[in-house]
């Protein structure tokens, strides 16, 4: 989530060029760290609000109504920016064409198509604090993958913190984060977490071709579509839900997708990678602050130790 993807950043074992340094100061810059601290918030919330909203809709129809608000809202920021961009950087604002689009359109499909489906799926049965922290793991597969598929050397410390992640999951997974435990749920989890890190990886490669808030607004139009099908069941949906599910689609749309991402790439244009990357651990605690306050989801004793160690494990193992 630049050379780290917009919307889900990780570690730097993928990096294959070093990024441009950041303009002195700009690591102070309090214009940034506010942009930083509303993505973290938009993005801990949103684990909130799936589970808030998936009492009145299904999973495929709550991604889709997501989606739809989050495409439009794009559509109108990139539409008001565009003629910015094109003078400010022409070489860089370029519609992707041929089979850099087909890539983008496969990578909307997964991220915001799959993986929305698949944390929805997993919200309706466990915690949004569960949820959260196991979708945390995805930085480490992606440095397995690239250690793997990549070429990426294969470090003592990864290896430790895939160890010690690892033995997290399966705290949680055994006790569940507030002392119910589904294991479909913990399952539906992983797989967003697995579709997380398979965005990253093909973001990354694009993203030398594509523009960050391009691919997104594109990622999104083709999120969207491939979940056209649950339509009906979205317009049933509808005229049952009460108008705070609604509500919070809609904010799960405009808010921790659109606007999320948007200030996340403000974010990465002007902070170096490990501290963009530092800062998205915040997210699996403010998501259990938020689920303790707002859903009075409070926290098992056991699967507060497997938090820690899953988010002491992806530390570890995504670090320089």
């Amino acid at each position: 989530m630049t050379s780290l993807e917009m919307t889900a950043p990780t570690g730097a074992h993928v990096e294959r060029a070093t990024p441009p340094a950041p303009p002195a100061g700009a690591g102070r810059s309090w214009p940034v760290i506010a942009a930083a601290g509303t993505t973290v918030l938009l993005w801990a919330s949103a684990f909130v609000g799936i589970r808030f909203a998936g009492h009145d809709y299904s999973p495929g129809a709550m991604a889709l109504g997501r989606m739809l608000a989050a495409s439009v809202a794009l559509s109108g920021f990139v539409a008001l920016t565009a003629r910015r961009r094109r003078s400010a950087a022409p070489a860089r604002t370029r519609q992707p064409r041929g089979a850099t689009l087909g890539l983008v359109a496969v990578w909307g499909v997964a991220w915001f198509g799959g993986y929305n489906v698949a944390l929805n799926g997993a919200e309706r049965l466990v915690d949004a604090g569960t949820a959260a922290l196991l979708v945390a793991v995805a930085p480490i597969l992606v440095a397995v993958a690239a250690t793997l598929v990549l070429g990426e050397r294969l470090t003592g410390r990864l290896g430790v913190g895939v160890a010690v992640a690892f033995v997290g999951v399966a705290l949680i997974a055994a006790t569940g984060f507030t002392g119910h435990v589904d294991q479909l749920g913990v399952a539906l989890s992983v797989l967003a977490a697995v579709l997380y890190a398979f965005g990253v990886l093909l973001q990354k490669r694009l993203l030398a071709r594509v523009d960050a808030v391009t691919m997104t607004w594109l990622g999104a139009l083709a999120g969207t579509i491939a979940l056209l099908p649950f339509a009906p069941a979205l317009l049933g949906e509808l005229a049952a839900a009460p108008t705070s599910a609604t509500l919070g689609m809609l904010y799960l749309g405009v808010f921790p997708t659109a606007i999320g991402f948007l200030t996340w790439g403000y974010v990465l244009s002007r902070w170096t990678a490990g501290r963009t990357t530092a800062a998205t651990y915040l997210v699996p605690p403010v998501t259990v602050a938020l689920s303790w306050m707002l859903l009075s989801e409070v926290p098992a004793l056991l699967a507060l130790l497997g938090g820690a160690l899953c988010l002491a494990g992806v530390v570890l193992a995504t670090r320089r």
